[in-house]
């Protein structure tokens, strides 16, 4: 559930990076924090496990869509890929509003993506949450490898249910499309708050071109 803050007149969303180890949600925080300009991003926090971390930041959009007097404010979580933090996972899904599943395209990779996956859905489930009542949408990471599965095989297996969400080729590493799935989730999340509340006005992209909106 958005935070809807009065002395700051913001509204904050939390959208979650979700995915097996190794996926490249860490890369992907990392890539968008660096090209958000200072001013309008938080610090890049990492709370570290024995052997795994989870970053966050916030960040207010230099066009951010205004919400009846109201600026909306995004705050980015990473969870552990590693099955032994789930207790962590859950912690940081509390009062989510929106995931961006991050899959691993290698081929040896597909079992934890699709284990991940079916984790994702076990852990809303214990908030009472269902992910197709989620804005959610799927990145497919490390496109550039020699290994990676057919786009078309990780959809069959991620994407195939009565609800289809948008889904992205990514390289995190290089920033390709990686605003394109924070951009997705952000305006589904928003067209959702809209239809709750009906007050959204016309809907601003965070980015364009791999950039933040605003930036050079």
């Amino acid at each position: 559930m958005p935070i809807i803050n009065y002395a700051s007149k913001e509204i904050q969303f939390k959208v979650v990076y979700y995915g097996p180890a190794l996926c490249g949600k860490t890369t992907n925080l990392a890539y968008i924090h660096s090209r958000i300009p200072e001013a309008h991003r938080g610090d890049l926090v990492s709370l570290a496990t024995a052997a795994d971390r989870t970053l966050f930041f916030d960040f207010l959009p230099l066009n951010a869509v205004i919400l009846q007097g109201f600026k909306t404010k995004f705050q980015l979580y990473t969870v552990p890929g590693q099955v032994m933090y789930n207790t962590t996972r859950q912690l940081v899904l509390r009062s989510v509003d929106g995931v961006v599943f991050v899959a691993d395209s290698q081929w040896e990779k597909i079992a934890d993506n699709v284990d991940t996956f079916r984790n994702l859905e076990e852990n809303l489930l214990k908030q009472n949450l269902l992910l197709d009542d989620l804005p959610y949408v799927l990145q497919f990471n490390k496109r550039d490898l020699e290994n990676a599965a057919p786009a078309g095989y990780l959809e069959y297996l991620l994407n195939n249910r009565k609800r289809r969400v948008p889904s992205f080729e990514a390289v995190a590493n290089s920033g390709h499309n990686v605003f394109a799935a924070l951009d997705a989730v952000t305006q589904l999340l928003l067209h959702r708050f809209n239809k709750e509340h009906q007050l959204l006005q016309p809907k601003t992209k965070l980015g364009g071109h791999g950039e933040v909106a605003g930036t050079t």
